[in-house]
């Protein structure tokens, strides 16, 4: 135990010491290190103050530098705007040297205008006194020899007058009625060019509705699947029906319904009836198709012979050749305003006749004028005998029925009942007032009855809307408003005014065909009452 106590105690004392004698060296170290350090430390701070100090007056001398071109730049730029400012301002100073020089010079000329204007006044101020004294003097002597004059005349200075002015106002008549005459003719030749150009404008505007509304035709189909067959495989049978027809037709979404368009209403029926006769036995192709053509072809040439046949029967016609039968069969499939051609030829050509029967004239020969009177329009299809007759369906049919032999008052009637040509007999005038009575009927031209008897009020509406109108009336189907006016109120010039304000305010809020006349009637009436005695006398 007690070594063991007493080698514990020898190792702690050794390590005492070891400790002691190890710290000691290791501070001995530490300051020799330290010292090394403190050495480079100062090196290093000493070179790094020298570079610093260097950079620093390198510094300096860059900003030195850069402060003396900006100066140098500022100077420059001082100088430059200096200069520039300098010479606008040399610019400013001759300008206003300029206009001080342009003033002066102006000055001068002012006093020089000043000058002459007073010397001017003043040879003007001694005309002036001249021309009195000459007025003066020729006042007198002028009455001295109107003096002379009416001695050697023997009339009045008066009398000498009063013809010199009735003289002066005939001629002046003569002149103005010449004026008057040729500002007139000027404006009818001004009117008619006017008049073409509206026409011209208003087919540009309207020819497509039209076209719409008259130039198609519509075949109902039971079905979708025949538009695949009358189309035929890769269109052949179409191109077939349109080629041996001369129209189009017209495929599209429509339901159930196929739409045939062209120019010619016979053509169009043609090719309808040739259609439904092919769909009503179901052959469709290429060959049938020009057969059953051929056939509808034949058809309606039977049908409008038939058609003309019959219009002649009812009016008790005769002798009319075929084509002639067969131009009246074709109005109708024709229409005019909606009314069709055929029916309209057929009432014409009754009125003419009864009209005819009434003044004791040929009843016969008035209706087969007035049934022919339209035949035109059954071959205004024809280029050539167009261009040979030079004009419209009045003078083409007036030549039709020439070459196919008719009775020149038959001729005359046709070509003159839209005045183209003058009437020659008493039937071509009939055939005109024949030809309004039928267009002019009401319901004649598909004007729905509701439509026209509106149209009637409201034509009356117009006319009383004026001042100083007492009454007005729609007369002759609507073609014409008779106005009665009170005479206090409205002068003779003021009625002729009054008709312009009346047309002019229907022209805009009314939509009508052909030509509506206006009449306004003005009059004074004066009325007394004579009033007889009775005799007291008692007879003898």
């Amino acid at each position: 135990m007690t070594t063991i106590l007493a080698a514990l105690a020898g190792a702690v004392v050794a390590g005492i010491l070891a400790y002691w004698f190890g710290s000691k060296k290791a501070v001995a170290d530490g300051e020799a290190v330290r010292a090394k350090a403190e050495a480079e430390g100062r090196a290093s701070a000493e070179k790094l103050e020298a570079t610093a100090k260097l950079e620093a007056d390198a510094i300096k001398k860059r900003a030195q530098l850069d402060a003396e071109e900006a100066r140098i730049k500022a100077e420059r730029e001082a100088e430059r705007e200096s200069r520039g400012k300098r010479q606008e301002l040399d610019k400013l100073e001759e300008k206003v040297a300029e206009r001080q020089t342009k003033l002066d010079e102006r000055a001068i000329a002012l006093d020089k205008k000043q000058n002459d204007l007073s010397e001017q006044e003043k040879s003007v101020g001694r005309k002036q006194t001249l021309l009195d004294d000459r007025t003066k003097s020729l006042s007198e002597r002028e009455g001295e020899a109107d003096k002379k004059l009416a001695e050697i005349a023997g009339i009045s200075a008066e009398e000498a007058r009063a013809r010199v002015i009735e003289s002066v106002a005939e001629s002046a008549r003569a002149e103005a009625a010449k004026a008057a005459r040729q500002i007139e003719e000027s404006a009818i030749e001004e009117a008619d060019k006017r008049a073409k150009k509206v026409l011209a404008v208003a087919m540009q505007r309207l020819a497509g509705e039209f076209v719409t509304e008259r130039c198609v035709s519509v075949i109902h189909l039971a079905n979708e699947e025949l538009k695949g067959r009358i189309i035929g495989r890769e269109g052949r049978n179409i191109r077939a029906i349109e080629a041996a027809t001369g129209v189009d037709f017209i495929i599209d979404d429509t339901p159930e319904a196929i739409i045939i368009s062209a120019f010619d209403p016979v053509r169009r029926e043609i090719a309808k009836r040739a259609v439904e006769r092919m769909l009503a036995d179901g052959r469709i192709h290429p060959s049938r198709i020009e057969e059953v053509v051929q056939k509808s072809t034949n058809e309606m040439d039977r049908v409008m012979r038939d058609a003309g046949e019959q219009a002649c029967f009812e009016l008790g016609l005769t002798g009319l050749s075929g084509d002639t039968l067969r131009a009246m069969g074709r109005l109708k499939f024709r229409t005019s305003y909606g009314q069709n051609l055929l029916s309209h030829s057929l009432q014409v050509g009754w009125l003419t006749g009864l009209m005819a029967d009434e003044l004791g004239l040929n009843g016969k020969l008035a209706r087969r004028c007035g049934f022919l009177h339209d035949i035109g329009k059954g071959l205004d299809h024809d280029v050539t005998l167009a261009q040979e007759a030079g004009g419209g369906h009045a003078l083409v049919g007036a030549m039709f029925l020439k070459k196919g032999g008719e009775d020149e008052t038959v001729v005359n009637a046709a070509a003159s009942h839209h005045g183209e040509v003058k009437p020659a007999t008493v039937y071509a005038h009939l055939v005109m007032a024949a030809n309004e009575l039928s267009g002019s009927r009401p319901g004649a031209r598909r004007e729905a009855l509701e439509g026209f008897v509106q149209r009637l009020g409201d034509l009356e509406r117009i006319a009383l809307s004026f001042k100083g109108v007492d009454k007005a009336y729609a007369v002759q189907a609507g073609r014409e408003v008779r106005v009665m006016v009170e005479h206090a109120t409205i002068s003779d010039d003021g009625a002729y005014q009054l008709t312009k304000e009346i047309a002019r305010k229907i022209e805009e809020e009314l939509t009508y065909p052909g030509q509506i006349l206006v009449s306004v009637i003005r009059e004074t009436r004066a009325e007394s009452t004579a009033r007889g005695k009775m005799s007291l006398r008692t007879p003898s």
